[in-house]
């Protein structure tokens, strides 16, 4: 008998240590928000994208309007849309990789460092592997010319994000980026004060991908990519990409224009500023689900940004 209730005692406690490191146990009721990802039409993948990196790792299905990249020994893969985008709202129904996925990057950003190598701004939402005891993380990133210090933030899910797909989406306007998950903001990076020093301000393209971290994606670098379980598959659908889009050799189509809104569909008065339901829901996730910020690293910063003050 004693044995028997020491194995049981075993037994729960190793599910209550599970309980405490995995986000797949946490229940939580989800604030009500605005669905933004209703307010704009899907695009073809095959159509407004085009192959990056990885060409034999990339697999449109769905008459072209679902890809799945994936990631074994011999490369990674992406996507780069075909055009060029100043400001706008873009969002993909993602379904990460089950199982032991540490190291692994699946990466929904914006980018223009084909076109500024020495001066390159993105808008990172990159979804970070993990080992056998930790789930995925959501890890958001802000880059601005060429600027190497990152303003990562980190957040757990509050839903297992390799069972089903799930909406990632970036809001990039002139008053604010905003990245939500399932319509829920998470972060809000106002173009105000000290944070305009470090806003995006030239067009990008959007990428998707996913690629090896292992020097730094799962604590660190201290779990590398075990390709014993590769390949490693993401699957990308419901893509979403309304903006202005910048062609340079077309001057009459510059996004420039004082009548921006008219070229922008995210310009208008109801992107301007979260509203009020909107607040509430970001608190929520930032309260309930980030373990990371920037703005708190004192170890990392001898000096914390600007806009941290």
């Amino acid at each position: 008998m004693a044995i028997l209730q020491h194995f049981l005692f075993l037994c729960l406690s190793l599910f209550c240590m599970t309980s405490v490191v995995s986000s797949h146990s946490r229940h939580y009721t989800t604030p009500s928000v605005p669905r933004l990802t209703d307010l704009f039409s899907h695009v073809s993948v095959d159509k407004s994208f085009s192959n990056s990196f990885g060409g034999p790792n990339i697999k449109l299905m769905n008459n072209g309007s679902m890809a799945t990249l994936a990631l074994d020994k011999t490369s990674g893969s992406g996507l780069a849309s075909r055009n060029k985008y100043y400001h706008g709202f873009f969002n993909a129904a993602i379904k990460l990789p089950a199982g032991f996925t540490s190291g692994v990057v699946v990466a929904f950003y914006l980018s223009n460092a084909d076109t500024y190598p020495h001066s390159h701004d993105e808008i990172d939402i990159e979804l970070l592997g993990h080992d056998k005891r930790i789930d995925w993380v959501l890890q958001t990133n802000v880059y601005a010319n060429g600027v190497s210090t990152g303003r990562e933030e980190k957040f757990y899910f509050w839903f297992d994000p390799t069972l089903e797909h799930h909406y990632y989406s970036i809001l990039w306007n002139s008053h604010h980026i905003v990245f939500l998950v399932d319509n829920i903001p998470v972060r809000e990076f106002p173009n105000t004060g000290k944070f305009s020093t470090a806003y995006p301000s030239k067009p990008m393209s959007l990428y998707v991908t996913i690629w090896d971290g292992s020097q730094w994606a799962t604590h660190g670098g201290k779990y590398p990519v075990n390709y014993k379980y590769a390949p490693f598959v993401a699957s990308f659908m419901d893509m979403e990409m309304a903006g202005c889009i910048s062609n340079p050799t077309q001057p009459g189509s510059s996004c420039s224009n004082a009548n921006l809104s008219s070229i922008n569909p995210v310009e208008g008065p109801d992107f301007v500023k979260l509203s009020n339901q909107q607040i509430t829901a970001m608190d929520w996730a930032r309260r309930k689900l980030m373990f990371y910020s920037y703005c708190k690293d004192t170890s990392r910063f001898k000096v914390l940004p600007p806009e941290c003050k």
